[in-house]
């Protein structure tokens, strides 16, 4: 009655699926420019410190402060 002239459109159908479930399940949780990671105050202030912002004694003070908090 058919003669079968839609079967190849429900393989593509079955492949699209897959790959939709594939793409919920296996996307990694970091996604550059969507989700970006919360640097604590300790990680901006060492990231200051390498580039050169801060000195070493406001650095060690800061350090100081932060920690005991």
């Amino acid at each position: 009655m058919y003669n079968y002239t839609f079967g190849g459109m429900h393989l593509i159908w079955w492949f699209v699926w897959i790959v939709f479930i594939f793409w919920i399940f296996f996307t990694p949780w970091y996604i550059p420019g969507n989700r970006r990671n919360i640097d604590s105050p300790l990680d901006i202030l060492k990231k200051r410190f390498a580039s050169g912002e801060i000195s070493k004694e406001q650095y060690l003070e800061q350090k100081k402060i932060l920690e005991t908090n």
